[in-house]
């Protein structure tokens, strides 16, 4: 497959808290604006939950979610839908739906399908079609659906338990499984991220940003292009920047020293403020090179000023080249720097489930003439207001 041409297309969710049927596009960048409690936050745990399940720990999910009747929409459901199709160049898009209901304390799989159109057959070409215990694969040796040869876990999906050399449902699964889900990074005292890394190839800063440095210093003696971009960045944000620096500690383990005009000595992590040090980590990770195929990013504006939110949606718009980027946000001031075919709209039925709707879907041709998107939304032109 061209990766470049690939990319996940439409999600479906049926039963997950107040995401009792909603249908989103998904498209390089997806920015998630809504009232508290509209389900920003859901739309991203559905999407986390997709992805641990093709890596085969849907178990676990299920259980850090407090269990799967924890999560059904309360009243309106007694199973959970959900549906992500990819496209793949030159061909129909691959179509995977998954069904699960409680079972006691723990979940069942109901039924399972990826499936792809080809023309001129009218039915759908089934990679995996399994309902219940009956568990099919499709063989491309023997050409035709046959039961797994291997021990089944029927508590972890058929997806996650591909074969490797089943090349288009494996590189669905790949590409599935690799989505990366980052809440606000957390910068306390002695968080992961301000103490001193040990030095090794890391190709993304983690979610806590236990490998930042060492992903820097990687990058600078890798990349150095990309390396040279984030310090641009940073000077932009903050004028007074001047470098980054890789002083050794120890044996195998870097700090990272934080270089700025009219001091003799520098800044290191532990004296950064949560801000610059939040803005840091943002940088890294939307310039990183281990971008995986969906970066899911909760409230990326928490302790940044306004005055850096434009640069965070250029930095957005430029990593949705290489990933796919879905992000939920209370900022209107970052709202403000986006195209409305990059917003994502979510509201409240009266009887508190979501609604869902792309910005550019709605008519604000004439209103755009006169406002930015941040002021439609403050005057409640776009919705998604309490």
């Amino acid at each position: 497959m061209d990766n470049s041409s690939v990319r996940f297309d439409k999600l479906s969710v049926r039963g997950f808290r107040r995401l009792n049927d909603i249908h989103l596009s998904l498209g390089p960048l997806s920015v998630m604006i809504g009232a508290n409690g509209t389900g920003k936050t859901s739309v991203l745990d559905v999407l986390s939950l997709l992805a641990t399940s093709a890596q085969g720990r849907l178990s676990s999910s299920i259980s850090d979610l407090s269990g799967l009747a924890n999560v059904l929409t309360y009243d309106k459901a007694d199973e959970l839908e959900l549906g992500i199709t990819m496209v793949v160049p030159g061909h129909e898009p691959l179509e995977y739906s998954l069904w699960l209901r409680p079972e006691g304390i723990a979940h069942a799989i109901r039924e399972e399908v990826l499936s792809q159109k080809r023309k001129p057959y009218p039915q759908p070409f089934l990679h995996i079609n399994s309902f219940e215990r009956d568990i099919k694969y499709y063989d491309p040796v023997k050409k035709k659906l046959l039961p797994p040869s291997w021990e089944h876990n029927p508590l972890e999906t058929s997806l996650a338990q591909v074969p490797k050399m089943f090349q288009e449902p494996e590189e669905f699964r790949r590409r599935l499984a690799s989505s990366t889900f980052y809440h606000v990074l957390n910068v306390e005292p002695r968080s992961p991220v301000r103490l001193p890394q040990s030095m090794g190839p890391a190709p993304l800063p983690g979610r806590n940003g236990e490998d930042l440095v060492s992903c820097l210093f990687y990058l600078r003696e890798t990349d150095r292009n990309r390396f040279e971009i984030v310090e641009d960045s940073l000077r932009a944000a903050f004028p007074r920047f001047e470098r980054l620096d890789f002083p050794p500690v120890a044996a195998g383990t870097l700090a990272l020293a934080w270089r700025e005009r009219g001091f003799s000595r520098p800044l290191y992590m532990h004296q950064l403020s949560e801000g610059t040090l939040r803005f840091l980590w943002l940088t890294t990770l939307l310039q990183s090179p281990g971008l995986t195929a969906l970066t899911l990013l909760d409230e990326p504006e928490v302790s940044l000023h306004p005055e850096l939110l434009s640069l965070l949606a250029d930095q957005l718009r430029d990593a949705s080249r290489r990933t796919q980027v879905i992000v939920a946000t209370h900022s209107d001031t970052l709202i403000r720097f986006l195209e409305p075919s990059e917003v994502v709209v979510l509201d409240s039925t009266d009887d508190g489930l979501t609604t869902l709707t792309r910005a550019d879907e709605l008519d604000l041709g004439q209103w755009l003439k006169d406002y930015s998107l941040d002021e439609l939304w403050r005057n409640g032109r776009l919705g998604a207001r309490a």
